[in-house]
């Protein structure tokens, strides 16, 4: 399974922010930081946002801020909010013309689980150096 730079690099700046003790941080700030381009940054945020991870304040001292705590933040939230249902494997979690006859469904799912699992038991706070 390889995630794509959406979680690579949404992560990394969630990171960045859990560092900054819930203080504002622009994201030209956070950019240049973690050298990822502001504009993805931007389309990466807004997802976080509309996903309750982050919240944004305009203006001259604006910028973000986690929304909760980063014991409180899993990484899995991250990653599915950025990339969708964590399934190892494209029909995972949709509907498959072999859906009922397919017989090695079952390993792709529980695959997908442990998966989840793990990235549920990381915290951003874990990830604070």
């Amino acid at each position: 399974m390889k995630f794509s730079t959406r979680a690579e690099y949404g992560l990394r700046a969630m990171v960045n922010l859990a560092e900054n003790n819930g203080r504002l941080k622009s994201l030209r700030k956070i950019a240049r930081e973690e050298s990822v381009s502001i504009k993805y940054l931007e389309r990466l945020f807004n997802i976080l946002r509309k996903n309750n991870l982050v919240e944004s304040q305009k203006g001259a001292n604006g910028g973000y801020a986690l929304k909760a705590a980063p014991d409180q933040i899993n990484v899995a939230d991250i990653i599915v909010a950025l990339e969708g249902p964590i399934a190892p494997m494209k029909c995972i979690g949709k509907s498959c013309t072999m859906e009922y006859s397919c017989r090695s469904k079952i390993v792709w799912e529980k695959v997908g689980a442990q998966i989840e699992k793990t990235l549920q038991n990381i915290k951003l706070n874990d990830l604070i150096k």
